[in-house]
């Protein structure tokens, strides 16, 4: 009894090691790689050894492309709890709306990450979304002052404002804006100055073409993130026009489909584990044409 004990006693012990190991491992391999995901979407990964480790996934989506067109989750905002919407991790997004990519959106609330048994939202959670959301002309969140939001119109071109005109068909708040028609912003606060996970998204200037930079963090050795300022070195070098950040942290996550399922294209990083999506509030989606 006593070894077998000891053997209960060493599987368990071991049993968290394994399992972190094994996430560890389903990471994405550190190496470049540029490929076409969908008709009008490409993907690149970029590995950084300075300042710092880093990966950046950046997605560059043709808007006038045969086929894409843009989804935001809906919302359905309730009078008896005065909550906007169910919280649900990505991948689940784009599976329901049968969509070929999706990122996460914009910040929410409430939201607590203790450890892995104490969290909210879970799954199917009611939370509310911070600043404007819209999804296919309804708008379910108000616009709110200093969030200022990405519009989707339905010519599918793409804008970036305080506020979304009453005709927009789909948009999503952020927070910074890292370049304002073409002039870079200056970040020098202690949370811009941070290293940290980013997902971003910026436009060209007739806002037909948009790009997705998503930046894993939070993961010593592999890719421990970007500043704000960073960030915004990295769009410039895009050539965007206009560039927002939305919400980051371990909520940071790309998905896109493939023959094979879901499949998840960066590390996303729920209690500093990775590869574990968080529930989020809302996304952003598109559909395309397959290649």
């Amino acid at each position: 009894m006593k070894r077998f004990a000891v053997v209960i006693g060493t599987s368990l012990l071991l049993l968290p090691m394994i399992v972190y190991a094994r996430l560890h491992f389903l990471r994405p391999p550190l190496t470049n790689i540029e490929r076409s995901l969908h008709q009008g979407i490409n993907y690149k990964r970029d590995i950084y050894k300075k300042p710092r480790p880093v990966v950046v996934h950046t997605v560059s989506i043709d808007l006038t492309a045969p086929g894409v067109k843009v989804l935001v989750t809906p919302g359905k905002p309730t009078s008896s709890d005065n909550t906007e919407i169910n919280a649900r991790i990505t991948s689940d997004f784009l599976k329901e709306f049968k969509l070929k990519l999706a990122i996460n959106a914009s910040y929410f609330y409430n939201f607590r990450e203790n450890t892995p048994l104490d969290y909210f939202p879970h799954n199917g959670d009611r939370v509310n979304v911070v600043g404007e959301a819209i999804s296919e002309g309804d708008r379910y969140s108000p616009p709110e002052t200093e969030w200022p939001a990405i519009c989707f119109t339905q010519y599918n071109e793409a804008k970036i404002l305080n506020t979304c005109p009453d005709a927009t068909k789909a948009a999503v708040a952020g927070r910074e804006v890292l370049i304002n028609q073409g002039k870079p912003g200056n970040f020098q606060s202690k949370d811009d100055l941070k290293p940290y996970p980013r997902t971003a998204v910026g436009i060209d200037k007739e806002g037909k073409k948009l790009w997705l930079v998503i930046v894993d963090g939070k993961q010593p050795f592999y890719s421990e993130g970007l500043t704000n300022q960073e960030l915004t070195d990295v769009f410039q070098k895009l050539g965007v026009y206009s560039a927002l950040n939305l919400d980051g942290g371990g909520s940071t996550t790309l998905v896109t489909d493939s023959p094979e399922g879901v499949k998840i294209l960066n590390s996303p990083s729920q209690f500093k584990l990775p590869m574990i999506e968080r529930p989020v509030a809302n996304h952003i989606g598109f559909y395309a044409l397959d290649k």
